[in-house]
């Protein structure tokens, strides 16, 4: 019992001792941090299998009352990822060609049936952003990360949003559990990440030498690394402000209508 007392990060300690539930937390730093984390991430930050953002960290120094040093030491000195260890051993496959690209984020997001992260703001490649909303209305069950870095860059991207919200209501449970999240990211100096990442693979395209917004090729990942990027993007959705219903969508400025 003292072992594995022991084993338990300060995060984690520091809940037990305030006698709240991983649920009970994630609902305490909500409310402080407007974000949607849940207990599940929770429970990765508890661990060290995922590193807790800014925003995050400091509603929990708040909800705790003790020092980010004390509550994320486990974190700051843990080894990397696996994402991060597997380097270029993660790559399953080089995708040169914009059509490749296209054609693997497309299975990607076909491939889906538990989780189906995207990121970025940048989309507008109508197939795509139909395969998403055609997969989210065939599987009620899937749960849909969208995280936004800045208002949308284009029309297409707006009008997606919207038609997502058309299908799912962001307060509404499938057997308990929300499958829904909106989120934008808006601090300036936030590094934009593009990725779309399922259970079992993910794709991060990579900006155009030939314009700043366009893609024309990327990489296909492997199921470990993209679980990586699944975490990766709750935890960035859970950091983010939620735009979770039309009128707030429509509200974001879109910088190329």
């Amino acid at each position: 019992m003292g072992a594995t007392a022991s084993a338990d990060s300060a995060l984690k300690r520091a809940r037990l001792a305030r006698n709240l539930t991983l649920e009970d937390a994630a609902e305490g730093l909500n409310a402080i941090t407007g974000g949607a984390a849940d207990a599940s991430l929770l429970s990765a930050w508890e661990s060290g299998r995922r590193r807790t953002g800014t925003r995050n960290r400091a509603g929990l120094c708040e909800l705790y009352r003790e020092r980010s040093e004390v509550l994320f030491a486990h974190q700051d000195g843990a080894a990397a990822s696996a994402l991060e260890a597997s380097g270029t051993g993660a790559v399953v496959k080089l995708l040169t060609r914009w059509t490749d690209l296209m054609e693997s984020m497309v299975e990607v997001v076909d491939g889906a049936r538990e989780q189906l992260v995207v990121t970025g703001s940048r989309s507008r490649e109508e197939a795509y952003l139909a395969a998403i909303e055609t997969t989210l209305a065939q599987h009620p069950d899937l749960v849909h990360y969208r995280v936004l870095y800045g208002p949308p860059r284009h029309r297409a991207l707006a009008e997606h949003l919207v038609r997502l919200l058309e299908l799912r209501d962001p307060a509404s449970r499938r057997n308990g559990v929300k499958t829904l999240h909106l989120g934008i990211v808006e601090a300036p100096d936030a590094l934009e990440r593009f990725f779309v990442a399922s259970e079992n693979a993910a794709v991060i395209p990579l900006p155009s030498l030939h314009g700043a917004d366009g893609f024309d090729c990327g990489v296909l990942l492997g199921r470990e690394a993209a679980v990586g990027l699944v975490h990766h993007g709750r935890e960035a959705c859970g950091s983010a402000r939620q735009v979770e219903s039309i009128d707030a969508v429509r509200a974001l400025p879109v910088r190329h209508p």
